[in-house]
């Protein structure tokens, strides 16, 4: 999976347009908050990334340093998708973003 594999996705789509909205509706759709919007889509592209890191090779990965030097690690994918999805719940305080009831409701079977 590469960024821009992500940025195609629907999700991905439907996440960046709903801040976007967002802002709109707050009065907040300046030229600073929406490029905070799209650094918060990079992070979320990072996130993405660090997760399919994660499933495809665990939280531990092994290692090979030379002939009789080998082990596992923790894989760093781990503290990176942690990290960012920290700093992406900041962003989205610092937006005065909150959830969305209505968000997601169209795709919800009932």
């Amino acid at each position: 999976m590469t960024a821009n594999d992500i940025r195609k996705k629907r999700t991905y789509i439907k996440i960046r347009k709903s801040l976007l909205d967002q802002l709109e509706r707050s009065g907040n759709a300046t030229a600073h908050f929406t490029d905070l919007v799209e650094d918060y889509m990079k992070m979320y592209v990072v996130k993405e990334l660090a997760a399919a890191d994660i499933e495809e090779n665990g939280i531990t990965i092994g290692y090979k340093n030379g002939a009789n030097q080998y082990g596992t690690k923790k894989n760093d994918a781990v503290e990176l998708a942690l990290k960012t999805n920290q700093q992406m719940l900041k962003l989205l305080d610092m937006l005065g973003i909150k959830p969305d009831p209505k968000a997601g409701m169209e795709d919800e079977e009932l």
